[in-house]
């Protein structure tokens, strides 16, 4: 069965270089949202607990509730509990989904700074505070998301201006409606990155701690995927490979098919055009459970970085390293 290895030394290594940006390992929130990113939600919460990490960001309850032993804070992002927690905190999306948090939980007030998606307007900040004290719940925090925060563009900076505005309005909020002194976020990796100086009570960072970052050449991949070989045989010039026979020997050739498929994670639209890190070319239309490699070692690497995979496909590292399949057996090291 293909395996995933996953190196701790690396991902303490990209920790390290994020928390010279933080100025703290304290406000560092690591995002082990969609399966930590592929990499394996209990694998990665272990991990970082180990190396002191205080703050995860998740997408669900479930998962929140999977991880909650391994963290003082946990913020949900995208579901509404069925109860309060004291640890837990869940993020108020929209005015209308205020209503219908258990009263008592403890919540986040995100706000749309530009990237029209989720969160509540900016001219609507009062209105939350009003409904959120009439329905009984525990504001923590205010924060919002970058869209642009990868792209060298002025948006960053714009978006940037809009939450410092926010912010200003919400602390005169929170003083007249009597709340503590709020939490405020909105760097994630790209952003943190673009940072000079960075002054905000904690960065949410994914893909940055994954070491798969576009452009950065200090941080270093945690992941490496490997598959193991089925069979090998020897393929007769003219002799073609896998469903439609899309590739055509020309001269005799050894190929031997491995363990992983795009039921597995490997995208269908590498097809006949993946090179492996180690040179071993793909031929054939990748199958469900299966491809096929021009080699007929026991197993082979199929990628140890995300972003090189994802040129070959041209995608991005978050959909080659959220595409691998949770069952797929993550060894660390």
């Amino acid at each position: 069965m293909a395996y995933i290895i996953l190196n701790k030394n690396n991902f303490f290594h990209n920790l390290d270089i994020i928390s010279k940006r933080t100025k703290s390992k304290d406000k560092i929130a690591i995002v082990l949202k969609d399966n930590a990113y592929g990499h394996g939600l209990l694998e990665m919460a272990e991990m970082s607990k180990e190396y002191g990490i205080k703050k995860a960001v998740v997408r669900s309850c479930e998962d929140a509730k999977r991880v909650e032993d391994f963290f003082e804070y946990i913020l949900v992002l995208g579901e509404i509990p069925n109860s309060a927690s004291k640890k837990v905190r869940y993020t108020i999306n929209s005015l209308d989904s205020i209503e219908n948090f258990p009263k008592n939980s403890l919540v986040e007030l995100k706000v749309d700074s530009g990237m029209h998606r989720n969160g509540v307007l900016s001219s609507e900040l009062r209105e939350a505070f009003l409904r959120i004290k009439k329905a009984g719940l525990i504001l923590e925090g205010v924060f919002t998301h970058h869209r642009s925060a990868d792209e060298l563009t002025s948006e960053w900076f714009w978006q940037n201006d809009n939450f410092k505005r926010v912010k200003k309005e919400a602390k005169a909020l929170a003083e007249e409606f009597k709340v503590e002194p709020l939490r405020f976020h909105s760097a994630n990796s790209a952003s943190l990155f673009r940072s000079e100086s960075f002054d905000e009570d904690m960065a949410r960072v994914g893909i940055v701690s994954y070491g798969c970052l576009e452009g950065s050449d200090e941080l270093k991949p945690v992941l490496s995927l490997y598959a193991k070989k089925i069979s090998t045989r020897e393929l007769k010039k003219s002799q073609r490979v896998g469903y439609g026979g899309r590739f055509v020997a020309q001269e005799d050739l050894v190929v031997s098919n491995y363990d992983f498929g795009y039921g597995d994670g490997f995208l269908r639209c590498l097809s006949n055009k993946f090179v492996a890190p180690n040179g071993e070319r793909q031929v054939g239309t990748i199958s469900m459970d299966n491809s096929s490699f021009l080699t007929d070692k026991d197993e082979i690497l199929i990628f140890d970085d995300a972003r090189v995979a994802a040129k070959q496909a041209d995608t991005i590292s978050y959909e080659i390293l959220t595409s691998l399949k949770s069952y797929i057996k993550r060894w660390i090291v």
